[in-house]
């Protein structure tokens, strides 16, 4: 083999290996996200994410579940064309005494949603900052409803009430025993949370633990007049 060929192999070997660093970091920089970004939920464009690496957005059902936004009409394809912001969705669960609520009970106040689990470590590793957060506010300025994503298995009410219990938390905890509150926002993964504004549009949405700065900027997207 003479030297030009071996140099030719040499030059093609170094463009491969180059190839596969490209695609290599491509991949995990789609793969991982940033943890602590907040989005906005399509269709909502006055307010800026916190970073520029958005968390991916929820899969809300809407008309094509034949579920209707709480009020307003339209698909959410027409929202998202008129730029208007997203309607939560209203979803029934479990109160701590066993009485049904809807989320629509407690629209009319800011409302931190969040879907989590006592087996889930990043759930648990935010819970404080939720509680310090929650009780800097009455309920009547800012209400956190703590959805325990109950599956009867790994995640059980009692379970969660335990949890809850005993560690001193303070907030609103409810219990979607049917999982009609994880299907209706198409929860993939937890913690998921969502803030939501006194007259019920989603402003900011986060998906997987989130740290108090964070935490606290979404509470400020939901308590601005």
């Amino acid at each position: 083999m003479n030297k030009k060929i071996k140099t030719l192999i040499y030059i093609a070997g170094f463009i491969l290996l180059i190839l596969v660093a490209v695609f290599g970091y491509n991949y995990l920089t789609e793969r991982y996200k940033a943890p602590n970004s907040l989005g906005l939920p399509s269709g909502t464009n006055s307010q800026t994410p916190i970073a520029d690496t958005q968390s991916p957005e929820p899969s809300l059902t809407g008309d094509e579940e034949g579920k209707e936004p709480q009020e307003g009409k339209g698909s959410q394809g027409e929202q998202e064309q008129e730029k208007e912001p997203l309607k939560a969705f209203d979803f029934t669960v479990m109160d701590h005494e066993g009485n049904e609520v809807k989320l629509t009970d407690y629209i009319g106040t800011p409302i931190v949603l969040n879907f989590w689990a006592s087996w889930c470590p990043p759930c648990k590793g935010e819970m404080p900052h939720f509680n310090q957060v929650s009780e800097e506010y009455p309920n009547d300025e800012l209400l956190f409803l703590m959805v325990d994503m109950v599956d009867g298995a790994g995640e059980t009410t009692e379970k969660g009430k335990k949890y809850i219990a005993d560690n001193g938390y303070t907030f609103t905890v409810l219990f979607d025993e049917k999982q009609e509150a994880a299907a209706t926002y198409g929860i993939r993964s937890i913690p998921s949370t969502f803030f939501i504004d006194k007259e019920g549009y989603i402003v900011g949405v986060a998906e997987g633990g989130i740290d108090e700065e964070t935490l606290r900027y979404g509470v400020s997207l939901i308590l601005e007049e």
